[in-house]
């Protein structure tokens, strides 16, 4: 019969963190694997050293190369495949003996560990048992003494080894992260969490657990002293000191927006700015989309006060609040952008920063419900006559479609305001084809959502509410019948 194949978790350096069932696998296999650098020596071995026995066959996996180049045809990746499936061989031949073998990994064996290219290559062909581990994150967490993630906060983690500006979007977007394989990677690492406003946060550990546990403030670490055994630690702003510190002489003011109102079409980078937030300002309805965590002031207000709302929140970021001003879809879109930066501009708050962070708007989200109306040049309008005339509009409309372009409209109708959808019906019988396409899209990406696509002269203006947003085609849009429902395209090229 072949022997069993274990991945066996060590956790993440000392001995006395190995479990009690990997001490129990590690003391009865027959062979003992272990992946090392070119210089033979094997932190995870060292681990496993109380749990050994006599007679056992140990098999260096030697890796051919950690930070070198490599003439390799495939690379890197190319190299190290090749390197993984030659060892993966000689465990193999262990196994077609009968042997019970035990490749050893730090930390968890399927949290970025070498042992989970063993297994992919082995699991199909022998019976293979995992044993987990007490990840490097979890020791890192411990060695740090602050709670990592509490409540609905979330855990971000990430590979040293990440593009900049990958680093930069998750640091943003993140709440609590964990970020491994530094060593070369810690300067890059550095910068993006300076980039992205965290770097106050993070906390350094190197070889958590360990006899040569060192743990800093991220800021206080000399780069040429951090080994690749580290990583580092951002915890929640729940329980982080350096998070939102209200001791600051001065706060900020963030303007969000929400998107057009199911929650996963909230970006992950607006919903951290919310989990950051100190106090969340906005009108009733937007609030309400928003569970804000223990300790969050709540301000809400009418949505006629923009500048009254604009003028509260900066007030309270000079006293240091950390003040998120809540939007829905894109906040510089119809939006509280406007309204916040135009009361900022005032010089009594020239000290207090303002950020805008954007959000899915009402129009992309009904232009891609129904395909893509809005590929070529397209303008947007509001039909609201509350804060600019309705000649204003209407001269609007007529520059628009005398330039053929697409329109965006936003706010056709409400209760008491159907004059201006209605003229707009008049305009599109007088300015465009009968078959121009018209979409009306009403509560996207709600339980009422609706799409509907039709033409200029069967355009209803009665169907049309404060919840829908029309898209007007240019004479290039075209609605194409498919099986599922139509979509709708301008195309990228004119004519």
């Amino acid at each position: 019969m072949s022997g069993k194949l274990w991945g066996v978790g060590l956790g993440p350096g000392d001995s006395e963190l190995v479990t009690v069932k990997a001490a129990r696998v590690i003391g009865d296999a027959d062979v003992i694997a272990f992946h090392c650098a070119r210089h033979g020596n094997s932190i995870a071995l060292s681990v496993a050293q109380p749990y050994l026995r006599e007679g056992q066959i140990h098999e260096r996996l030697m890796y051919p190369l950690t930070v070198e180049t490599t003439d390799h045809p495939g690379g890197y990746a190319g190299a190290m495949a090749d390197f993984y499936t030659e060892s993966a061989a000689r465990l193999a031949e262990h196994l077609d003996a009968g042997r019970t073998v035990v490749v050893l990994a730090e930390g968890d064996p399927l949290f970025f560990s070498s042992y989970m290219h063993m297994h992919k290559r082995l699991v199909d062909r022998f019976d293979a048992e995992i044993v987990p581990g007490v990840t490097s994150v979890s020791a890192a967490s411990a060695a740090v003494g602050i709670p990592l993630v509490e409540g609905e906060e979330t855990l971000t983690v990430l590979p040293g080894t990440a593009e900049p500006g990958e680093l930069v979007a998750h640091m943003r977007s993140g709440e609590a992260l964990a970020v491994m394989k530094l060593g070369r990677t810690f300067t890059k690492v550095r910068d993006a969490l300076a980039a992205s406003g965290r770097l106050d946060e993070a906390w350094y550990v190197e070889r958590a657990s360990t006899d040569r546990q060192r743990v800093e403030r991220v800021v206080d670490v000399d780069p040429e002293t951090v080994p690749y055994f580290s990583l580092i630690v951002v915890p929640g702003r729940r329980n982080n000191p350096y998070a939102g510190r209200q001791d600051a002489p001065v706060g900020e003011v963030v303007v969000v927006g929400l998107g057009p109102g199911p929650v996963d079409q909230t970006t992950p980078q607006v919903a951290a700015e919310i989990a950051a937030a100190t106090d969340l300002v906005g009108y009733t309805t937007y609030l309400r989309r928003v569970t804000p965590r223990p300790g969050q002031r709540v301000h809400a207000s009418d949505n006629r006060v923009e500048a009254q709302r604009a003028e509260f929140a900066l007030d309270l970021a000079s006293r240091g609040a950390r003040v998120v001003v809540v939007s829905s879809g894109d906040p510089g879109v119809f939006a509280m952008a406007s309204a916040v930066i135009e009361v900022a501009a005032e010089p009594r708050w020239h000290g207090v920063p303002v950020r805008v962070t954007p959000g899915v708007s009402a129009a992309h989200a009904v232009a891609a419900a129904a395909g893509a109306p809005l590929g070529h040049d397209f303008a947007v309008i509001s039909l609201s006559n509350i804060l600019k005339p309705g000649a204003v509009i209407e001269g609007r409309l007529r520059h628009a479609i005398a330039a053929d372009l697409a329109i965006a409209i936003y706010n056709p109708a409400s209760s008491k305001r159907t004059e201006q959808v209605l003229r707009l019906k008049e305009l599109l019988t007088e300015l465009v084809p009968a078959d121009r396409v018209v979409i009306a899209g009403r509560d996207v990406g709600g339980p009422g959502e609706r799409i509907t696509v039709t033409t200029a002269a069967d355009f209803d203006p009665s169907t049309v509410d404060m919840r829908t947003l029309l898209v007007i085609g240019s004479s290039t849009t075209t609605a194409v019948s498919r099986t599922g429902g139509d979509l709708v395209f301008t195309p990228r090229h004119y004519g």
